[in-house]
Formats: structure tokens, C-alpha cells, sequence
């Protein structure tokens, strides 16, 4: 297909997609998870079966966007987040980062901003799932502990929102203060998107000259007890955390190229 037919129809695909997946978020706000709540009245046992309703939607969003040819994608150790009470942690080069994270994680859980618990396509989904809202202040970490510690897979994006092409890692210390204050290892996780796409602040409709490649990668999890020496405070020992993860970031993704 030449590179100009091809280009417009990735346009038009990723509409599309876009589309179905905002009309499947309010199919499941409306139908699927009322009826999750009329039929499965524990609170655990319900946040277990929405999560896997929400994988199995972002399972299909993900083959959905492979299969009209939007971008292809390739997985490496995701054995490796076949475990229970994890704590993940990735880069963030495009839109779509969290959607591939979630839909291969099982149980996985996430920090929510309080603004999407009020989004009619998405507060079904996330009051059933009963993700962590980033509303609850100074308790958020706590909350988040509580969650690993009861087996879910929380999956965190240390820089707090999409990287800037070109730009070096700046990353804020949330994950770091729930590994150190909760003692847990970290499970890294390596994005690439090469050309990329959907990155911060470009539009959704400027897709690149040919369809993308994403690598998804997870590393050995990196242990926390080097962060927890007697006598260093947790704040000194979370800030050193977030500095070396910075680092090893930045060297591990450009050994993978």
C-alpha cells in the first residue's frame, strides 16, 4: 500500500478506535457493571471481576488497534508480571502506555486522577474496579501499600504524566516513597515506540510516516533494602531512589536502542 494511502487510513483507524473504545467505557458504566454490582455483592470478589472485565476491554482495544494496522508490538519477560503484590513501575512516551500495562497485568491497579472518578466514559469502569484515587492526599501512599500488600499489581509512571521527546527523565519521588515506606521491590517495565506516537501534547490525528513499534519490556525487579540503611530517613532514602531509577532509566533504554 503506498506510504500516503496507508498513512490516511492509520488516521482514520485510529478515529475509529479512539471512538470505540470512549463508547466502550460508557457500555460498561451503563450495563456491564451494574450488573457486576447486582450479582456480586462482596466488595473483593466484585473489584476482582471488574478488573478482569477492564483487562479483557483493553486486551481488545490493544488487538484492535493491531489489527487495522495502527502500530505492531512486541512483548518481552511479561512473564515476569504473572506475580502478585507488585509494584510497577515504566516510562511514558505515549498516550497509550497504561492501556498496554493493564490489559497484560492481571489484577492490576492504579493511580487514578480524582478528575476521571467525574468522566462519564470512565468512572464506571474505575469506581467498580476500585483503583486508587490520587484525591486522597497524604493518605495516597498509605492507600496504595494496602493495595500491593493485598495482592494487587499497582502500576506507576514515576514521571507523572508523558515524557517530552528529547528531554531528560524527571521523576517525581511517588513511587519511590511507596517502595520505601512500604518495603517493597520495584518491577521496572521498558516503553518504546519507534516512530513515535500519540506523545505529549501531539494530536492524535498526527500519526507518524509509517506505523509504529512497540517494545514492551520487563526488567528484573529492582530491590529497595540498599534505601533502608538504619539511621537514614525514608525522605532521604526515597529522594536517592528516585535519582538512581532516573539513571537507570535513562542507560537501560539506550542500551535497548
Amino acid at each position: 500500500m503506498p506510504s500516503a494511502i496507508n498513512r490516511a487510513w492509520r488516521v482514520v483507524a485510529t478515529a475509529i478506535c479512539f471512538a470505540s473504545f470512549g463508547l466502550g467505557g460508557l457500555l460498561l458504566r451503563i450495563a456491564v457493571f451494574p450488573c457486576v454490582s447486582l450479582l456480586v455483592r462482596d466488595r473483593a470478589q466484585r473489584r476482582q471481576v471488574s478488573r478482569r472485565i477492564v483487562r479483557f476491554a483493553f486486551r481488545s482495544f490493544i488487538a484492535q488497534m493491531r489489527v487495522m494496522g495502527i502500530y505492531t508490538y512486541e512483548l518481552r519477560n511479561i512473564e515476569r508480571l504473572q506475580r502478585g503484590g507488585l509494584l510497577i513501575i515504566a516510562n511514558h512516551p505515549t498516550l497509550i502506555d497504561v492501556v498496554f500495562l493493564m490489559a497484560f497485568v492481571r489484577n492490576a491497579d492504579c493511580v487514578v486522577k480524582a478528575a476521571l472518578w467525574r468522566n462519564p466514559f470512565m468512572r464506571g469502569p474505575i469506581r467498580a474496579a476500585d483503583y486508587v484515587s490520587n484525591g486522597t492526599g497524604p493518605d495516597m501512599v498509605d492507600a496504595c501499600i494496602e493495595a500491593i500488600r493485598k495482592g494487587g499489581n499497582l502500576i506507576l509512571f514515576p514521571e507523572g504524566t508523558r515524557s517530552v521527546p528529547g528531554r531528560a527523565f524527571a521523576f517525581q519521588r511517588g513511587a519511590s516513597n511507596i517502595a520505601v515506606r512500604g518495603a517493597l521491590a520495584l518491577t521496572p517495565v521498558y516503553i518504546e515506540c519507534k516512530p513515535v506516537m500519540l506523545t505529549k501534547g501531539e494530536k492524535w490525528y498526527r500519526v507518524p510516516d509509517r506505523a509504529p513499534h512497540f517494545v514492551i519490556s520487563v526488567g528484573e525487579d529492582i530491590p529497595v533494602a540498599p534505601y533502608l540503611q538504619s539511621g537514614l530517613p525514608l525522605a532521604l532514602g526515597a529522594r536517592r531512589l528516585t535519582q538512581d531509577l532516573e539513571q537507570h532509566y535513562t542507560q537501560e533504554l539506550a542500551r535497548h536502542g
